[in-house]
């Protein structure tokens, strides 16, 4: 069975370095068996995905941004744990977009996350998983997710 960074690799996703806290936060804590990361938001190391669903936005775009979330949440968990292999579950995602009051494909954007997740965890990476939409995202970004995350503390 390959690892989480084995997939990475065949999905050809190099993981940025963890991203900063932009505010009185930090990027993740670890509570017990419990690893919680911060929103991650659509951004890629040439920088921020912005834009409104709907809008300035279609739906792949969406999903891309939300992907890329997904790629910012693993590595904060790398940056957390280590080892990708010491994620045990993936719990729950949390998913805001940016969007136009009639854009409702919502829950079709965060799944770009979620299929992400599925893709490098396996069965593992199946989440509860809540999807809302905002008027307005921090930093004009299209997209934010943060996570809860099993751990093996051993």
């Amino acid at each position: 069975m390959s690892t989480p960074e084995d997939r990475l690799s065949e999905l050809g996703i190099t993981l940025p370095p963890a991203m900063k806290a932009v505010a009185n936060y930090v990027p993740y804590v670890i509570s017990g068996n419990q690893l919680y990361v911060s929103g991650q938001v659509s951004a890629t190391p040439e920088g921020r995905i912005t834009g409104r669903l709907g809008e300035t936005m279609d739906l792949p775009a969406g999903q891309a941004a939300a992907r890329h979330c997904g790629i910012n949440l693993i590595s904060q968990c790398k940056a957390a744990v280590g080892e990708l292999s010491k994620i045990s579950r993936v719990v729950k995602l949390g998913g805001f977009v940016n969007s136009h009051a009639l854009f409702t494909d919502i829950p079709q954007v965060i799944n770009g996350c979620s299929d992400l997740m599925v893709d490098v965890f396996g069965e593992k990476g199946r989440h509860a998983r809540s999807a809302v939409a905002c008027p307005t995202l921090p930093l004009g970004v299209a997209v934010e997710i943060d996570g809860v995350f099993e751990i093996t503390t051993s």
